[in-house]
């Protein structure tokens, strides 16, 4: 067994290996429709085992067919998925430990690495030591499975001392009332998590304006509170963002911790991606004022390197956290309970997997300069696409480039946005997803592959462009015409632009409404109006061709070898990836 495992072990290495190094000459994303795999693999499990061989097979048959490759140096969507060989051979590692860390006992080592590794990342960004376990019982850092654990987490945390707070002063009032009256606060471009976090927790959260730079302010913060207190509300919580998703903006921390200090709310830093460049000293400006905060999140499987699963969590409020999820059997305590650290307090989930490790593996193999270099490449990459977008005067940039992510759009109607994104993500070539910013859809191109270069920037620009003089020149036909909104068969409210004998030019999904959120009948009387609104302000022009769906249309990728592109294009497309790859 062990010599069979040596070799598939080796030859599973090698596997990775060549898949790292020629993962661009693959498809970045996946030419199947929703439910592929189950035409392809057996409706029941093998009763007996089967051959590694056959394994190993299907996993090319079938399982690479449909996967998005994440690591290509042409994955430009979301942000970074953290990835290095340091990383992958110490999970390697700690799935052969095979331990579940849920407490000191449970093996000392996996406790007192993660308390000791958190320490260094939390000095690496300069946290300030109130936030570190070796600077006593009061704070430290665990390692979540999720930014969405730590905002969890943190939401739970602060309704939890809010509820006690409030009981002192009200011993008699219900706990589902008090809930009943908790109100906390984020910005508008808060990632969902947040949103999600209020869901669980049973608390209202309120969603704030941001300024001209997307950046919610301490005034703002205010306000909202004043307001909410004189409605006999209790605010609790605040959640601020350390680059947002959508655009990478950053909220004031220090606006808002001082709000929050003056007003007893719990606040949260969530810094998953942008908090990562804040190991280099030239970002650490953006925490000014964290000292005010009551936890602080980061993930490092985004921007530093490290597989999923690791996002980092630091708080000065541990007995707060350890309050909230205290629950404490007979069967779990241990003799040295009142003098270690159990992370089983300090989250949802009982089971902990050895996570530190791979951090642990990753710092010491790169060391602080290493990774100072690797997020900095990827900012100079960020500037350096930034800088071909703006040389091209139809397009234009929103939200400022200060870590790799860069917004674009084409000048002029959301409807051109949109259609230059799908052209893109079709061809295969390229992966991104939009935003909307201040109901202007932009496209983000992040840098994400570990190894970005201006050569990879260069051929995703020569795609864009051509994609783009595509998209405009087709646009042309529309002058004069008219847009209507319709509605598809699926619920989806779309603006088409139609020529003079109804036939759709391009399709804008101005508002995503679905089926099971509105009525049929609602959809219907939209549908009569806007068909109605059409025949009146322009009745030579009315077609009942107009209200085809788009999704009908647009149900396959393989639409790429199709008419809807100019043959141009289709041209220009395969010139661009014979080019690039050779």
């Amino acid at each position: 067994m062990r010599k069979n495992f040596e070799k598939k072990g080796k030859e599973m290495v090698d596997w990775i290996a060549d898949y790292m190094e020629n993962v661009d000459q693959r498809r970045v994303t996946p030419d199947v429709l929703p439910g592929y795999m189950r035409k392809l693999l057996p409706s029941e499990a093998p009763r007996k085992g089967e051959d590694w061989k056959n394994i190993m097979e299907d996993v090319e048959t079938s399982i690479m067919p449909g996967i998005t490759h994440w690591q290509h140096p042409n994955f430009h969507a979301y942000f970074p998925a953290g990835n290095s060989y340091p990383s992958i051979l110490a999970d390697m590692m700690a799935d052969g430990l095979g331990i579940v860390g849920f407490s000191w006992a449970a093996s000392p080592a996996c406790a007192e690495l993660e308390m000791i590794v958190l320490d260094w990342l939390g000095k690496m960004i300069s946290l300030p030591p109130c936030f570190l376990h070796e600077n006593g019982p009061t704070g430290g850092g665990v390692i979540q499975g999720s930014a969405s654990d730590c905002i969890l987490v943190s939401v739970l945390a602060a309704r939890q001392k809010a509820i006690q707070s409030l009981k002192v002063l009200a011993p008699k009032m219900p706990e589902q009332l008090i809930m009943s009256k908790l109100v906390g606060y984020c910005s508008c471009m808060a990632h969902s998590a947040v949103e999600k976090a209020g869901i669980i927790a049973g608390v209202t959260l309120r969603q704030l304006n941001v300024d001209n730079k997307y950046a919610l302010r301490g005034a703002t913060l205010q306000k909202a509170i004043d307001e909410d207190k004189r409605r006999g509300l209790v605010p609790f919580y605040v959640c601020g963002t350390l680059g947002t998703t959508a655009c990478c903006s950053y909220d004031n921390v220090q606006e808002l911790g001082d709000v929050c200090a003056k007003e007893g709310l719990w606040l949260h830093v969530d810094g998953a991606y942008a908090g990562n460049a804040l190991i280099c000293p030239e970002f650490q400006y953006l925490i000014k004022g964290i000292e005010n905060a009551d936890s602080f999140n980061l993930n490092p499987n985004k921007w530093m390197l490290v597989n999923f699963d690791c996002s980092c969590m630091w708080t000065k409020q541990r007995k707060a956290i350890e309050n909230a999820f205290n629950v404490n059997p007979i069967y779990l305590k241990h003799a040295n309970s009142d003098k270690a650290v159990d992370f089983r307090h300090w989250g949802v989930p009982l089971s902990r997997r050895f996570r530190s490790l791979k951090l642990w593996f990753v710092i010491r193999s790169y060391g602080i300069e290493g990774l100072q270099s690797y997020i900095r490449q990827h900012v100079a990459m960020a500037k350096h696409f930034e800088k071909l977008v703006k040389e091209d005067n139809r397009f234009e940039i929103l939200g400022q480039v200060k870590m790799g992510l860069v917004c674009f759009r084409i000048k002029g109607e959301n409807y051109l946005t949109q259609e230059l994104l799908h052209q893109i993500n079709i061809s295969g070539n390229l992966h991104m997803v939009p935003a909307m910013l201040n109901d202007q859809y932009v496209i983000r191109y992040a840098i994400c592959a570990k190894d970005a270069s201006s050569e990879h920037n260069n051929y995703a620009w020569d795609v864009i462009k051509d994609l783009a003089s595509a998209v405009l020149e087709d646009a042309q036909i529309t002058n004069g015409n008219m847009v209507a909104d319709v509605v598809n068969e699926n619920g989806t409210i779309e603006q088409e632009m139609i020529d003079a004998e109804g036939n759709e030019v391009f399709g804008f999904n101005k508002e995503v409404e679905y089926i099971n959120m509105i009525s049929p009948s609602v959809l219907q009387d939209k549908k009569k109006r806007n068909a109605l609104f059409r025949m009146i302000s322009c009745p030579e022009r009315y077609s009942p061709r107009i209200s085809r769906s788009l999704s009908r249309r647009r149900s396959s990728i393989s639409e790429l070898n199709g008419p809807h592109l100019p043959q141009k294009m289709h041209e220009t497309m395969r010139h661009r990836a014979m080019t690039f790859h050779s």
